[in-house]
């Protein structure tokens, strides 16, 4: 899926990941170190005053990066941040959707902006993520 030559406009072809799983979460939590009950405990999360478990949003951040370094190369990726909007439970469906919103020729080759968003199944945007590319000349004459 990697592209070789960005233009305005372009977009990435959306993926959806999930359903996530109450064991996505826990498997989340034990290998990030984010040992926080409200990923895990249900009767906590209850106790803060949430209808059960949610995901971490790093674990959603990590859904979008994996997206982007999808499409472009890894290499290119010079900046990768995130927003968080809204929590994501047990059963919903995540989809990864990005567009490049700007291309500005500089020495060597292509500074390439792009906007991206993860959205829960209800349409809601979950996190907002843009990312900073530098897109090499050389890039181009191999496509």
């Amino acid at each position: 899926m990697n592209v070789a030559t960005p233009e305005v406009g372009q977009r990435a072809e959306p993926r959806t990941y999930g359903p996530i799983t109450s064991e996505t979460i826990v498997r989340y939590s034990a290998a990030s170190g984010d040992l926080n009950p409200m990923h895990y405990d249900k009767d906590f999360a209850q106790q803060a005053g949430y209808p059960t478990v949610f995901s971490q949003g790093m674990n959603s951040a990590a859904l979008l990066g994996s997206f982007l370094s999808d499409w472009f190369e890894p290499a290119w990726i010079r900046r990768f941040g995130v927003r968080f909007r809204e929590l994501v439970w047990p059963g919903d469906l995540l989809e990864c959707s990005g567009e490049v919103v700007a291309v500005v020729a500089v020495e060597g080759g292509s500074a390439v902006s792009v906007e991206l968003r993860l959205r829960r199944q209800s349409g809601e945007t979950a996190l907002e993520g843009f990312a900073d590319l530098f897109v090499p000349e050389s890039a181009a004459s191999t496509s």
